[in-house]
């Protein structure tokens, strides 16, 4: 005898049965860039890298993933599929090859473990694109990631105003004492990060979700929808230039303007283009400046610092700067009824910080001179005092001359080891002179920092074995039996040369050249959504690459995660356009997935109409 279950209750297991996937590809698309980086416990105490509520998630996820490509209930096969699977074999075989051939990785169990740590990170972030491309079996749905990417760019630029002046709480990641989820806010003249463990992952994030969000608004028909995108594409970008990030600013400006510059060339005629170009530039340029000017001062001194490095750029800079002044004085700027000053008097804020809370200035200073757990080598110090963008004062008499982005002379911290006669092994935190290179004091200390140390580390790391490289987690090392808290090259495309080699560059980057070249193919579809889809994901992209010359951008977490999934969405709105141009019909049938029942019948989006 069969249980029959009543009929709306059969429906609601139907149901569940059939968008549970989508709804967890939804909430992932949202939660994992809003919630902070609070961790639950660290596979590895020693390293900065901890689990996060976020990571179970996702693993849940990818199990029912799992579960429905075995009842043959999604479709999950890509031009994706095979180059991922290249890239995850050469990650497997170049861990072996770091461990048991080469050596670069000791066969230790606190050394092995993080390079695995650092594998299996990679295949995490694949993930996301399965879930998304199978969840999305309906076009409507394609519609509605949009608009969670909508409203958590919202989302995040509200947060970022509280961060700023309601001293909401901030979870930073920049050190390891930091990543155990110490609660802080920040100072006034402090960089925002809102929701992301630190000012570069929140900047990356949004360069790649605001081309999407200026594409879309481009593309959709209804007003109160593109008006809404422009929107939240106009406090994203306030949100990115509070972040005074100056590579992600310069992607930034290279993904919007390259978006802008496709969706002219896909209007009809000549006359057509060139008004989009002059009108849509206009409106960027005009509105871009008025954020810089009243809420850029970190990111105006910081790109100072860089042009003063360059005497050319800084020359052609002055001039332009001078034919401004004919134009608009400094003194004309001045009487405007709103100053940059007064503007930020104006706005809604909180007077005091909380009591008994900590700022990250103060927290800084106390990790820095605090007495140190037990660390695994000497190289794992605790983290020095960072510095915030304030008028550089003059060196005192006498005293050492410091790089252009160095304000304060902050003495380094090491760490001492000393063994008493019982075995007792006691850490001693003290201070020494700060000594900067050569190019530091003429360019920048971040600059040459990447020039002098990291990035020559990546490059001997990939002369070790050019082939598969030198394993994961390798290159920031002075020796081989090191074992550093954190690991960053500044450089994606380095690091993942130096870590798993020619092979490993050509398989990850070939997938990345893969969302561009689908894009690109797909610029020109009928298809509104689809061409919002891919005129963003392939600006985006773009500016991604961009930005990960200077950025580990594609191994920071909430930004590879969201990265990967969007493209996701990209592949399944590319099947749909496939479809469509399969039929005539005015309505979509959606072959994707084979059911018992008959094919589901999805109606155009009111919002996303295709082009006659």
């Amino acid at each position: 005898m069969s249980l029959r279950l009543p009929p709306a209750v059969t429906r609601l297991v139907t149901w569940i049965d059939e968008n549970l996937l989508f709804v967890m590809a939804l909430f992932l698309l949202a939660f994992i860039p809003l919630y902070p980086k609070i961790p639950l416990w660290s596979p590895i105490e020693q390293y900065i890298v901890r689990v996060r509520i976020e990571d179970l998630f996702i693993f849940g996820s990818a199990v029912l993933f799992g579960i429905q490509v075995l009842r043959k209930k999604v479709v999950w096969r890509s031009p994706m599929f095979w180059m991922m699977v290249a890239y995850a074999i050469v990650g497997f075989i170049s861990t072996i090859v770091a461990i048991f051939v080469i050596d670069t990785v000791p066969q230790q169990t606190l050394h092995i473990g993080k390079t695995v740590l650092h594998y299996v990170r990679y295949l995490q972030y694949f993930s996301l694109f399965y879930i998304l491309f199978a969840s999305i079996k309906k076009r409507s749905q394609a519609v509605m990631v949009v608009a969670v990417v909508a409203l958590t760019v919202l989302a995040i630029s509200l947060y970022g105003y509280g961060q700023r002046y309601f001293y909401w709480p901030v979870y930073s990641t920049m050190n390891r004492e930091f990543s155990k989820g110490v609660r802080l806010y920040l100072t006034p003249n402090a960089r925002v990060q809102s929701t992301f463990g630190g000012t570069y992952d929140m900047a990356a994030y949004l360069v790649v979700a605001l081309p999407l969000l200026l594409a879309c608004a481009y593309q959709v028909r209804r007003k109160w929808a593109s008006t809404g995108l422009h929107w939240v594409f106009w406090l994203g970008s306030w949100l990115l230039i509070l972040s005074a990030s100056r590579t992600p600013f310069a992607a930034y400006v290279g993904g919007v303007g390259l978006v802008v510059f496709i969706t002219g060339l896909l209007q009809k005629t000549w006359m057509e283009r060139f008004q989009f170009w002059i009108s849509r530039t206009l409106v960027v340029l005009l509105f871009s400046s008025m954020l810089v000017y009243y809420f850029g001062s970190d990111l105006r001194d910081r790109l100072g610092f860089a042009l003063n490095s360059q005497p050319q750029i800084k020359a052609t800079i002055a001039g332009f700067d001078d034919q401004r002044k004919k134009l608009i004085s400094d003194d004309v700027l001045n009487q405007f009824p709103v100053t940059p000053t007064r503007l930020q008097a104006m706005l809604p804020k909180m007077a005091e910080p909380p009591k008994q809370s900590i700022s990250t200035d103060d927290a800084v200073s106390q990790i820095a001179l605090a007495s140190p757990p037990p660390v695994a080598s000497t190289a794992d110090q605790p983290p020095t005092p960072v510095v915030k963008v304030t008028p550089k004062p003059k060196p005192a008499a006498g005293g050492p001359a410091l790089p252009g982005d160095v304000y304060e002379d902050i003495p380094d911290v090491e760490v001492v080891a000393t063994t008493s006669a019982n075995g007792t092994v006691t850490y001693v935190t003290r201070q020494k002179p700060r000594v900067y290179s050569e190019c530091a004091l003429k360019q920048e200390l971040s600059l040459c920092i990447r020039q002098e140390v990291l990035w020559p580390r990546a490059i001997e790391g990939f002369l070790t074995n050019p082939v598969t490289g030198s394993g994961y987690a390798t290159l920031t090392k002075e020796s081989v039996d090191q074992f550093t808290e954190a690991d960053s090259t500044d450089n994606n495309f380095l690091r993942t040369l130096g870590e798993t080699g020619a092979l490993g560059f050509i398989t990850f980057y070939g997938c990345v050249v893969l969302v561009i070249w689908m894009s690109a193919r797909h610029v020109r579809s009928e298809d509104r959504l689809v061409r919002a889809v891919s005129v963003g994901m392939l600006c985006g992209t773009v500016g991604l690459l961009l930005n990960a010359v200077y950025i580990d951008v594609f191994a920071a977490s909430k930004v590879a995660q969201s990265f990967w999934a969007l493209s996701g969405l990209l592949f399944a709105t590319i099947a749909f356009d496939k479809i469509a141009k399969k039929t005539s019909s005015p309505v979509y049938v959606q072959p994707r997935i084979q059911t018992a029942g008959p094919a589901t019948a999805v109606v155009k989006s009111k919002n996303f109409k295709r082009r006659k």
